[in-house]
Formats: structure tokens, sequence, C-alpha cells
């Protein structure tokens, strides 16, 4: 674990977790910080604590005793959200003393009872409220429900104008060196412009009206700092994280980079042979295209892969009169996920029957996803070169009409 100064008085606890699955689900290729926050005034405030991942409670001794703070004089723990990931070590800090309250919204407190089963020392904030530390630190409280959990909120410090805002403003990745967006290489940010991409994927895209209105509840404040519970701090320009994750929510809903994504499956090279085909063809128009192979392919990729694509063909023969399931299971996942308004276009192989495209019809419904579909091409086993030609002008079609919703 690190210890790094974000301002006079503030300092950030951060360290990196690897090889787990995120929220038990989410591969984690590069990692994940795990970033809390310690505000001292004349009392200490701890927000969205890491003992660390061995949940020891000499770990926390050591590190704060490293920035001058002794773990039983901490009179505060402000909870911005109840996931164990920021809120699991509240059951090992509670071997270190009891004498601190816990600060979080009503819908949290519910959940530190029923998580940690501590109803005391409990006191619940609104729109708003304040708590005043000392020595001109002064921490107010902002509820933003379903970012991504019902108990959320954000903590700004008044002072130095900081915003402590958990899951919103997030990514995935570790971080080695460079803590601060001033600092990040041309190659760091373009690693965590994906890692951010796919953590909100992953994770949060599901609750884009509640995203909004965390989004414009941030511009409300005078925010010089950003400082998210996963991956960097923006001091530089927080603006520029505000903007991006305006932007991913658009990718939730039918806009993308000017990539298509080809998610595809074959039994037995059939609907592959067609695959092959268009590789050269999306080249040709000078498109980025990605290839994803299912099953082969992991749910976390899939889902930021397609999250960020403006466009997104489907390659999937008819398997037991229904879709190919691997690709039926990842789209099942997309629209859990919300994703909606992608221009698409499928075509795949079938034998002795089709029956494909109404099970991906039945996925699109169920799901309302409202994906922008050209004409599906079906053949019967190999694909004729009538039928290469029916493809080539559906993924012709499917670059042109994406061009409307590209958003870089």
């Amino acid at each position: 674990m690190k210890k790094i100064k974000i301002a006079d008085g503030i300092h950030m606890l951060t360290m990196n977790v690897e090889d787990i699955l995120f929220e038990g689900i989410w591969e984690l290729a590069n990692g994940v910080t795990l970033n809390s926050y310690v505000v001292k005034g004349d009392k200490t405030a701890i927000i969205d604590g890491v003992i660390g991942w061995d949940g020891v409670p000499e770990t926390l001794y050591k590190n704060l005793e490293e920035i001058d703070v002794n773990p039983q004089d901490i009179d505060y723990l402000i909870v911005n959200h109840m996931e164990p990931d920021h809120s699991g070590w509240i059951e090992s800090f509670e071997k270190i003393t009891k004498d601190f309250e816990i600060i979080c919204t009503d819908k949290a407190a519910k959940l530190v009872t029923s998580f940690y089963g501590n109803d005391e020392r409990i006191r619940v904030v609104k729109e708003g409220d304040t708590l005043d530390l000392g020595q001109g630190k002064l921490l107010s409280f902002h509820p933003t429900p379903n970012v991504h959990w019902p108990d959320t909120m954000l903590t700004y410090e008044a002072s130095t104008k900081t915003l402590f805002s958990c899951d919103m403003y997030g990514a995935f990745g570790r971080m080695v060196d460079h803590h601060f967006d001033d600092e990040l290489t041309p190659e760091e940010v373009e690693f965590f412009e994906y890692e951010g991409i796919r953590y909100f994927s992953n994770v949060m895209t599901t609750f884009i009206p509640s995203l909004r209105k965390a989004i414009e509840k941030t511009k409300e404040l005078d925010v010089k700092t950003i400082a998210p519970g996963h991956g960097p701090v923006y001091r530089s320009n927080p603006q520029k994280i505000i903007a991006d994750y305006y932007r991913f929510t658009q990718y939730a809903q039918g806009a993308g980079k000017r990539e298509v994504t080809i998610l595809w499956g074959s039994m037995y090279g059939m609907t592959k042979k067609a695959v092959d085909y268009i590789k050269d063809i999306l080249d040709k128009q000078g498109v980025k295209v990605n290839i994803l192979q299912m099953p082969q392919e992991s749910h976390s990729e899939m889902i930021a892969t397609v999250f960020k694509s403006a466009a997104v063909i489907i390659a999937a023969p008819t398997y037991e009169y229904r879709l190919f399931p691997p690709i039926a299971t990842a789209m099942e996942e997309i629209g859990r996920k919300k994703i909606s308004g992608k221009t698409a276009f499928r075509f795949g192989s079938y034998g002795w029957s089709g029956g494909a495209e109404n099970e991906l019809k039945g996925i699109l419904e169920r799901n309302k996803m409202n994906w922008e579909f050209i004409e599906s091409v079906e053949f019967q086993g190999s694909p004729k070169a009538e039928d290469l030609q029916k493809i080539e002008e559906g993924v012709l079609d499917t670059i042109k009409r994406m061009e409307g919703k590209i958003v870089e």
C-alpha cells in the first residue's frame, strides 16, 4: 500500500489488487486499485477505507502512522458506498477502536447494519449536510443514488475543492509509479481510457440516468480535484474525466468510437468463412475492427468492446433451432447491461433448419435493446458467392449507418 499526499491534510492510501474476479464476475486482466482517503483537521476522517486486502488491522496501523495519524484517534468513517470493496474493512477497524462515527446515507445505514451488525454510532446525512473537522477542513455530502448502488454519495472537501467520488469516475487498471492525471504518460492515458471504458461498461452502465444526474451534481460543485475509489486522481484537469464519463453514457445508448466489433462463433467453420471474408472489406474501408470469438473471449472484454463500438456485426449459426449458445449468452449479458441503440448486422449459417434469428429477436425485445438492425443474411451450409455478396452489402450499409453515431 502506498501513501500519497493529495493536498494539505489529505492523503490517499492506495493498493493494487490482482488475480480476482471483480464483483465475483469480471476478469481483471490488468488489476485494479483500491483507493481510500484520510482527511485530517482537528479531527480525522477516513473516506472509503482500505485496511489491506489481508484485512489485518496492523496493516492500517503501519500505514497511518507513516502519515502521522493514530488509528485510535480516527473520529469518522465516511462510507460513500457500502459495496464491500469499500466498506468490508469496518469489521476489522472495530478491532482497533470503537470510538468513531459512521457517516453515510439512510440507505447505507440499513446496509451497515445488515452487513456488519453495527447500528450504533451511525450518523445519517442528506444532501448538503456538512461535517467540520477543524483547521479549515469542511466536508459536505451529496447523495447520488444508484451509482451504482442505491446508497451511494459523493463527499466534497471545501477548502481544497476535492471531490471524493468513490466508484464514480473510477477505472480498472493497476497504478505503478504515477497516480495523478498530470503524471500519466501518453501510453498510460490510453491505458486508463480503455480501463475506464471496461470499468464503466462492466460495472456502471446499467444505471445511465443516475450517472448523468451524478455528472450534473458534480458540475454544481466547484471541483478542483477528483479522487475516485479506483484509478488515478484528477488534479490537473478534472473536467476531462467528467467529459469522459458523459461520453461513456453515450456509448451505452448507441454511440461509439469509429470501430466495428465482430461478435462471432462457428461450430464447423461455415460461418467463419464469411467472417474471414468481411475482415478484408472492413480493412479496405479504413474501419478499426475488433474480432471477438465466443466463448473464447472473456465476458469482461466482450462487454467493453461492444460498448465502445459504433456498430456490431453478429456472426453466428443456428444451433438446435436457436442462436449459437455462446452468442446468445453474450447478447443476454449485453442486454442485462442495457447497452442500447447500436447499429448492427447479423449473418450466419444453418444446417437442416433456421431459428437463430427468432431467438436473437427475442433477446433484443426482452431486454428492450432497440438495436438498429440491417436485414440479416442466413445461408444453408457454406456461404455461396451470392451469400457473400449480400453480406458485403450489409457490411457496407452498417458502416454507412454508423457514421452518425461516432463519438471519439
